[in-house]
């Protein structure tokens, strides 16, 4: 409970936006209220990904189970999950520090979000009445929105989510967006793939509902999406 709270209300103060756009949508229009999110947020060409939807369809590929047996297996409070080494692995919670691009700038890190099977619907009940069922209906329309296509509160709500959602994932205008399954999960994987460093931010529901955000900082380019693909299949809830 505590936990809810102290998420709910760091997501509170983060999208402060809200209240001032539900009076803007009742006296103007999406336009006006597309400005407003742009001056408070960015635009789209300071933060592509808020005109960018997934594009990318992976269904059930392989999952190379000789290199799952290579990986070290990490033990959290209520998830495990099996990374390669030379990765500083931590569990945290959505905050301030976990989207910071200076932290451990040049380090390979791997951080890892654990929350209980609807935990998003509950914590923002009114989507409901929007027809926001689950936590993976919430993730994808997190996903597909755009900052272009804001014709009301919902839409507005969820491009201002999308921000929240987004680590550093290094050049944005490299950066692909997919959605995918593997046996027993399904999700989002937003990825940057270079010569140099790689960068996947992954949203993952399981067949329980458990979400698992797996954000990973590839210094190196040690990682490609297969290998990440068998990294993802391995999370476990607890």
């Amino acid at each position: 409970m505590k936990k809810k709270k102290a998420l709910g209300k760091y997501i509170a103060s983060v999208i402060f936006l809200v209240p001032a756009i539900l009076f803007i949508a009742k006296f103007s229009g999406p336009s006006i209220l597309r400005l407003y999110i742009e001056t408070g947020i960015g635009t789209c060409h300071k933060i592509p990904i808020l005109c960018m939807v997934p594009e990318e369809e992976i269904n059930n590929p392989l999952i190379n189970k000789d290199y799952i047996l290579g990986l070290l297996t990490y033990r959290f409070p209520k998830m495990t999950i099996s990374v390669p080494k030379g990765f500083t692995v931590s569990q945290e919670r959505i905050k301030k520090v976990y989207y910071k691009k200076s932290r451990k700038g040049n380090a390979a890190i791997i951080y890892l979000l654990y929350e209980e099977p609807n935990f998003f619907v509950n914590l923002f009940p009114q989507l409901k009445k929007q027809g926001i069922k689950d936590d993976y209906e919430f993730i994808r329309r997190t996903m597909h929105a755009k900052l272009t296509d804001i014709k009301n509160v919902t839409d507005s709500f969820f491009v201002i989510m999308k921000s929240i959602f987004t680590p550093d994932v290094g050049d944005q205008s490299n950066l692909k967006m997919a959605q995918f399954t593997v046996p027993g999960k399904k999700g989002f994987i937003n990825y940057n793939i270079s010569k140099t460093d790689n960068y996947f931010d992954c949203n993952v529901i399981n067949e329980g509902g458990d979400f698992f955000k797996i954000y990973i900082k590839d210094k190196g380019a040690t990682l490609d999406l297969a290998k990440v693909l068998a990294i993802i299949s391995t999370a476990r809830g607890l």
